[in-house]
């Protein structure tokens, strides 16, 4: 009776191994075609044979397909990529372009560098201009509110010398002269 005991300790040994998975590639199944304006997501699919979860060993996983984002979707930034193929030749910033050399190109370089040296002397000789301007300004504002000063000086000393003269006109006594001599002439 004792040996039907040991027979189930036989069998704890085989349950004890952990599953080996076996990783078959599989082709993943077609996408709709964005690539004019995003790059599709790279997906591949493994089948999982049967096994027991490392997490809970009471539950058992059937094989299955599982499918693994390897790198997800992302835009497409490449200029000319519209119609979903890149240009033959790469496109280069016109700002690193040489020049094109044409007859035509050189004359309106040429005259477009002599305008601007022109527009650069006239914008020096209009800021001489403007800044002579704002001295005159200065002057001239320094000049009115001296004049002002002036003006109220000289009104104050207008109204003084009425008020002398007033003030002098009064205290004159009038004389009864006779004569038609002058007040101030010495007569014996």
């Amino acid at each position: 009776m004792k040996t039907f005991y040991l027979i189930p300790l036989l069998f704890l040994p085989a349950c004890s191994t952990a599953p080996r998975l076996v990783l078959r590639p599989q082709q993943p199944p077609p996408l709709a075609d964005n690539s004019a304006v995003r790059y599709p997501e790279v997906l591949h699919a493994y089948h999982i044979g049967r096994y027991a979860d490392p997490n809970d060993d009471s539950l058992l996983h059937e094989q299955h397909v599982m499918y693994r984002v390897e790198e997800s979707a992302r835009w497409d930034f490449h200029p000319g990529s519209a119609s979903g193929q890149l240009p033959a030749t790469p496109l280069r910033d016109a700002a690193f372009a040489p020049v094109p050399v044409n007859d035509a190109v050189l004359a309106e370089v040429n005259s477009q560098r002599l305008a601007t040296t022109e527009i650069m002397s006239q914008t020096r000789t209009l800021s001489a201009a403007l800044a002579q301007f704002q001295i005159a300004l200065q002057q001239t504002k320094t000049n009115l509110q001296e004049t002002a000063r002036l003006r109220v000086t000289v009104n104050e000393l207008q109204k003084r010398l009425d008020t002398l003269t007033a003030a002098q006109q009064q205290s004159q006594v009038p004389v009864n002269s006779t004569t038609n001599e002058s007040p101030g002439s010495l007569s014996p």
